[in-house]
């Protein structure tokens, strides 16, 4: 077989790919905290035609030549995501949050006591949808059933004056429980009223008589290498090798804030996916094109003895 044949099959393939990756992020145009994905092509093996040599002054040999070479088409080098944070959308409900920033929530199966540098040993995942609510137990989780992880508060003065402990360990956060009301720092339960999450991510409930209790905060991850996580079905990430440091800690200038009554929607942009199906068509159809050529080629070939 040819190897435009060969090329074209490969570059079929790779269009194929691109096509499902643009598919992809179209169906999810309307995904909450969505992150557009892009296929980058590569070209493929080369096969030497002519192998290069350098030149020789000396009397009688020949001068360098370059070498030539033929290529087999393209290929996927990798699938990339796009993890700029998208639009805000008001939802209207005081537990749904969306980060302004690149960090992440920290979600996952209940656990005390998770040390903040081994999120992974302990089974939990990052989010970027903050679609929560209080389940029957008076937790905070998401929509999926995770527990939202985050620190609790520390000892109160007596005094209504009460701040997170945010050098200790990550804790699923409870809501109908004030861990620090009183000076002794006793678990005070809360008949549960309303509920304000702040751009710090602290959580203040107010109960049945308009008094507020701090019960926590939420915990940010920040990722140094955020196309290195791997992503999960339900908008969830994991954390793989390539990810490289995770940082936990409290709301700051480096992880953005937190927006109480506002989620995230998808950053894909439907002008430019529209525009690369129509250059991926295109790039499919030439390449389909190129079969059908190379197949008439062999066709006269086959039909030279008549």
């Amino acid at each position: 077989m040819i190897r435009s044949m060969q090329s074209a099959i490969a570059g079929l393939k790779s269009h194929q790919t691109k096509m499902d990756v643009i598919g992809n992020n179209i169906a999810n145009v309307n995904t909450w905290g969505y992150k557009s994905k892009s296929a980058n092509f590569a070209d493929a093996m080369y096969q030497n035609y002519i192998t290069g040599a350098a030149g020789n002054e000396a009397a009688g040999f020949n001068g360098g030549i370059n070498t030539s070479q033929i290529g087999y088409g393209a290929n996927v080098s990798s699938i990339t995501s796009n993890m700029e944070t998208g639009t805000q959308s008001y939802t209207g409900r005081a537990f749904d949050c969306m980060i302004n920033g690149p960090a992440f929530f920290i979600v996952g199966p209940y656990t005390q006591n998770v040390d903040p540098t081994n999120l992974d040993g302990n089974g939990l995942s990052l989010s970027r949808v903050g679609i929560f609510a209080m389940d029957n137990n008076g937790y905070l989780v998401d929509d999926q059933g995770n527990y939202v992880y985050g620190y609790t508060t520390g000892s109160g003065d007596g005094q209504g004056n009460i701040t997170v402990n945010t050098n200790g360990n990550l804790e699923p956060i409870r809501l109908n429980v004030a861990i620090g009301d009183d000076a002794a720092g006793t678990p005070t339960p809360i008949t549960y009223n309303s509920v304000k999450i702040g751009t710090d991510g602290v959580i203040t409930v107010i109960d049945e008589d308009s008094v507020a209790h701090v019960v926590g905060q939420i915990a940010m991850a920040t990722v140094e290498n955020v196309n290195g996580l791997e992503q999960d079905s339900g908008f969830l990430y994991e954390i793989s090798e390539n990810a490289g440091a995770i940082n936990v800690g409290p709301q700051n200038d480096a992880t953005g804030r937190v927006l109480s009554s506002h989620l995230e929607m998808s950053n894909v942009d439907l002008a430019t996916e529209m525009s690369y199906m129509i250059t991926t068509q295109r790039g499919y159809q030439a390449n389909t094109r190129m079969i059908t050529v190379s197949d008439q080629m062999l066709e006269e070939l086959v039909n030279m003895k008549r």
